[in-house]
């Protein structure tokens, strides 16, 4: 497979990298397991962890993983999102003992929502615990993972802490990103993009996104990452897998890669900019709900709304066919408002409830 320096860590990464976040059942440590080492053996170097992913599996995956692979074969990251820093300390020193390792070649200040969180992280302890960890050798590199928009985020990154970015883009919300995509690689930053497929609404509706395509026998799976990966700053993209044939597309869909023209890029952002606004990415940051409604399923229908252009029948077979949900459960909203503080992309979800519990046929 192909691969890039990642900003200037003198590490290289696969295109792809593997997000351990959506493994098909996180209980079954052995065939879990066996997933991560099949994607090495498919030349993917980069695994992406963290505390609580897969009910606090996942690790524990990567640790059964790898731990007999050279340890020059791979790199690891995980996260920690606590704002305290021996709360820091003690979530690095536990993801070291889940992943059977001495050092975490990538560590992630996780999860900044806002500049307010950023200087919260550095205010209590986060940011130093970590340059701490990093001077003893527990951590190779320190980065951030973050949702926040493009202009907060590359204000956060030009004040020096990071050698790199993980962040949310895609061909729906890059508008959203870019800003913080074109500073990191003016920064010399490294750049690896989560939900690259739109947390799968991309694959899931290949007609609508077909433009996407720029010849008749790419996929609409190819042409989403090639869309990603033909910013010149990003280095790799982020998936998360179920399956060895997922791993299979997802390789093969940049073995020859070849990046978009610039023409081609224009045509496209022009489409998307147009068409595709406000489409929810199922980040699920959104969650918990404090009267439990899936807020990501009933999001998700509302993609379809969107996306089959108000045709109620795909909305109603959405619920019932894929999620299994009564969609009448919207009309439990409190409007307590929890749900729209959190969300990474400013999306009015309290509406789109109140859309989905009055729209039912």
């Amino acid at each position: 497979m192909i691969k890039r320096p990642f900003g200037q860590t003198g590490s290289e990464l696969s295109l792809i990298s593997f997000g351990g976040m959506r493994f098909a059942d996180p209980a079954d440590m052995d065939k879990s397991a066996e997933l991560v080492r099949y994607a090495w053996q498919r030349d993917i170097n980069y695994f992406d962890t963290a505390p609580l992913y897969c009910n606090n599996r996942s690790e524990s995956i990567f640790g059964a993983a790898l731990k007999d692979l050279p340890r020059d074969s791979f790199f690891i990251g995980t996260k920690c999102s606590r704002p305290g820093g021996d709360e820091l300390r003690r979530s690095l020193e536990k993801s070291l003992e889940l992943l059977r390792l001495d050092s975490i070649d990538f560590f992630y200040i996780w999860y900044l929502l806002d500049r307010d969180d950023w200087h919260r992280r550095l205010d209590q302890g986060a940011v130093a615990a970590a340059l701490k960890a990093k001077e003893e050798g527990l951590i190779k590199h320190l980065l951030c993972s973050s949702h926040m928009d493009g202009d907060d985020l590359a204000a956060v990154l030009a004040e020096g802490y990071f050698e790199g970015v993980l962040l949310g883009y895609n061909a729906i919300n890059f508008p959203y990103r870019q800003a913080a995509v074109d500073h990191a690689g003016r920064q010399g930053l490294g750049i690896i993009t989560m939900n690259p497929l739109g947390g799968g609404l991309i694959p899931r509706n290949p007609q609508r996104f077909s433009f996407l395509q720029s010849h008749q026998n790419e996929s609409v799976v190819s042409a989403a990452l090639r869309f990603n990966l033909s910013h010149p700053a990003i280095t790799s993209a982020l998936v998360g897998f179920t399956t060895s044939t997922e791993i299979d597309e997802a390789v093969a869909a940049v073995e020859s890669f070849q990046p978009l023209f610039a023409q081609e890029r224009s045509r496209i952002e022009e489409h998307l900019n147009e068409s595709f606004d406000g489409l929810c990415t199922g980040c699920g940051y959104c969650l918990p709900c404090p009267v439990e409604i899936p807020i990501p399923k009933f999001l998700d229908a509302y993609n379809q709304l969107i996306l089959s252009q108000g045709d109620e029948s795909t909305v109603n077979d959405r619920f019932r066919l894929h999620w299994n949900i009564d969609r009448q459960l919207a009309a439990t909203c409190t409007q307590c408002g929890a749900c729209e503080d959190r969300c990474t992309q400013h999306l009015p979800i309290i509406q789109r409830l109140s859309e989905l519990s009055g729209k039912h046929s």
